[in-house]
């Protein structure tokens, strides 16, 4: 990534619990001590990282709240989806006791989805709730996971089926952290990207029919996404209906992680939902097969995969436990064109032959998801 034009900071206000800003801009883990200081209030810090983030940039944000006045305590979990599951909260929690986070303390996520949702669920009923900081270090935490307050672990019955709703009192997105990022986890983040351009509209979604990489308009391009987040974030907090808008993909991507026994990356299982439930829109006439095109061209530009292994059947049995179920119905995000989705109520019995649908147009020559188009 150049240096030039690097120094530019962006800041967005989400007016949800408390209010809370998100600031977008490159170096800011060396200064997230300075950047937080003001909205924490007690003096230490639990910073809760992974496995693989930790050897990268847990020295430096421990260094930078050190000499902001925080004592620091932090806690390794093992990086990955496995990870996401009360037990790793048990310990979690009693590492906190243990460590002697008091109430008016905070808790800081240092990593990507996984590691924010695991944190963020600690720290909502560690003493009925304390404050909670996100510095993510994936594109998909940035764009997605870190704005909102949604956290969750993982059941046996399906994904994110345990959590609770905990605004952070901050978040601190450095783009630095990114270029060194896999590119398949790069990747992971830009599906986000991708589904918040389909819901949104043209501005952003323009900027993905082009391969997205970690270049200059990043800051802008998360700037976008979390502006587009927070307006529905602050609209729909609870996920009460418009916010439900944000799961575009997510019941098909959610059923193939399960099925998959969550080893396919949660941004390429929704990619793999966008492309599924938009052929499925175009075939039931919410959607123009022109739009299908640019939907399917811009997952496939940037290396994201359109097609899936897995049977109609066996998608629709695994989406049965999805939170957007209501006893017999289930809410589906059908695209109508770019920036107009709607939310539509199914009967559960209907799944698998909308699945059925979506799969039916899945071209031969679709991307497989390993960047080679």
């Amino acid at each position: 990534m150049a240096a030039k034009g690097r120094e530019k900071i962006r800041e967005i206000y989400v007016n949800a619990g408390g209010g809370y800003k998100v600031t977008v801009g490159a170096g800011l883990i060396d200064k997230c001590g300075e950047l937080l200081r003001p909205v924490l209030a007690g003096d230490t810090v639990m910073l809760v990282t992974d496995t693989n983030v930790a050897p990268l940039y847990l020295k430096r944000v421990s260094s930078s709240l050190a000499n902001a006045g925080f004592r620091v305590v932090s806690y390794a979990i093992q990086a990955g989806e496995a990870s996401k599951n009360m037990v790793v909260i048990t310990s979690l929690l009693e590492f906190f006791a243990d460590s002697g986070l008091s109430r008016s303390d905070a808790v800081v996520s240092l990593g990507g989805g996984v590691v924010g949702d695991i944190a963020g669920f600690a720290a909502g009923v560690y003493m009925r709730g304390v404050a909670f900081v996100q510095i993510p270090t994936t594109l998909l935490a940035s764009v997605d996971a870190s704005v909102g307050g949604k956290t969750g672990v993982d059941l046996s019955a399906g994904k994110n089926l345990a959590g609770v709703f905990h605004q952070p009192r901050g978040v601190i997105c450095d783009v630095s952290c990114l270029e060194t990022l896999p590119q398949d986890v790069f990747a992971d983040g830009v599906a986000e990207v991708i589904k918040t351009g389909i819901l949104s509209g043209a501005e952003l979604f323009s900027l993905c029919e082009s391969r997205i990489d970690k270049s200059e308009n990043l800051i802008d391009i998360i700037e976008k996404c979390v502006q587009y987040k927070a307006k529905i974030v602050e609209e729909d907090e609870r996920e009460g209906g418009l916010r439900k808008l944000l799961n575009l993909g997510h019941t098909v991507g959610h059923a193939i992680e399960r099925l998959s026994g969550y080893t396919i990356l949660h941004g390429h299982a929704v990619a793999r939902g966008i492309a599924v439930i938009s052929r499925a829109a175009a075939a039931l006439g919410y959607l123009g097969e022109d739009v299908l095109r640019r939907i399917i061209s811009a997952l496939e530009v940037n290396g994201l995969p359109t097609t899936t292994e897995y049977a109609a059947a066996e998608l629709a049995a695994a989406a049965i436990s999805d939170k957007k179920r209501k006893g017999g119905t289930i809410t589906l995000v059908m695209p109508r064109g770019i920036g107009d989705c709607a939310l539509v109520d199914y009967p559960v019995d209907e799944l698998e032959g909308i699945f059925s649908l979506g799969l039916s147009g899945a071209g031969t020559n679709a991307c497989d998801g390993t960047g080679a188009l």
